[in-house]
């Protein structure tokens, strides 16, 4: 089998095309791109099948897995594959960890260091208990979120582009830095005592919520992270589609009403929006797959990430 691979524009990727086994599959050919070019190793390509003229359809991708024979026309055991690429890549698992690791450092320098003096404040410190039990709830959820990373979650992608971790980083490192200014700052008015335990009782529940999500998540990939897409069940998932997304924005509640900064609640709604878009694209492709047709499931009726808003 011969195989022509071609950029985007219509320029020969491999001058002369790639000669494979007929039983080969994508990923081999992956290998072998990566032999003649060095610098485009597997994770960072995207290989699809040429557009045909007149069509407005996105592009068919090819799955590592299938054999390269399943693209190929009848007619023809010559395939021509239309190359990206996609940037320099890093695991998931790095990802994660930076853009963690920022907020987990950062909010504890502003409760425990005079660094407000530096922002031209020179009166004496109160550290009020609800600062307290705040960088204690923050500092949890963010290891929380590390120890996730590294012996909970299963990945559907090995890799991520490397601008990601500068743009979650920045994400996430400057609203850490935001809300811990705030919170902590010498001037913060603390909220009622009530107030706060039933914030901080929210954010509690909510956080071991997530947690137990994500362990049922868990268990819907193999250990390679490619179990395909199934049906969430249990707990918090039998009525709503996000439920770990869910737990997480009222846990971002909790600790909003028991602290009350206007970057806290800023946060909040930027965090909320962007899980909504993530949810709603995944109800969206849960009900497109499991449409109850052919033998396949019907996806229940279930809310989508807010009950008892959305």
């Amino acid at each position: 089998m011969k195989v022509i691979v071609v950029s985007r524009s219509g320029r020969e990727i491999i001058k002369g095309g790639i000669e494979l086994k007929d039983q080969a599959t994508v990923f081999d050919l992956q290998e072998a791109i990566h032999d003649r070019t060095k610098k485009y190793y597997p994770s960072r390509q995207r290989l699809t099948l040429p557009i045909k003229p007149g069509s407005h359809g996105k592009p068919i991708v090819l799955n590592y897995k299938k054999s390269l024979q399943d693209y190929c026309d009848v007619n023809t055991d010559n395939l021509t594959v239309v190359f990206k690429d996609l940037g320099v890549q890093v695991s998931y698992s790095t990802l994660f960890f930076w853009e963690y690791l920022g907020p987990l450092i950062i909010y504890p320098i502003f409760y425990y260091f005079p660094v407000y003096q530096y922002f031209g404040y020179k009166g004496e410190r109160v550290i009020h208990p609800v600062q307290t039990y705040a960088m204690y709830s923050w500092c949890f959820h963010y290891f929380k979120r590390i120890m996730e990373t590294f012996f909970i979650h299963r990945f559907s992608h090995a890799t991520s582009p490397l601008s990601n971790v500068f743009r979650n980083c920045a994400y996430y490192w400057s609203f850490g830095s935001y809300i811990a200014y705030c919170v902590n700052h010498p001037l913060y008015t603390p909220v009622s005592d009530l107030q706060m335990k039933i914030g901080f009782a929210i954010a509690l529940i909510s956080q071991v919520s997530n947690f137990y999500c994500h362990i049922l998540l868990r268990n819907l990939r193999s250990p390679n992270g490619n179990g395909g897409y199934q049906i969430p069940r249990g707990f918090l998932f039998n009525i709503v589609t996000c439920a770990n997304y869910t737990t997480e924005i009222y846990q971002w509640v909790g600790f909003n009403i028991a602290t009350q900064t206007v970057a806290g609640y800023l946060f909040l709604v930027v965090a909320a929006f962007i899980m909504s878009n993530w949810a709603l694209a995944k109800h969206r492709r849960l009900k497109k797959l499991f449409d109850g047709k052919e033998g396949r499931p019907k996806y229940p009726r279930r809310w989508v990430i807010l009950p008892p808003f959305l």
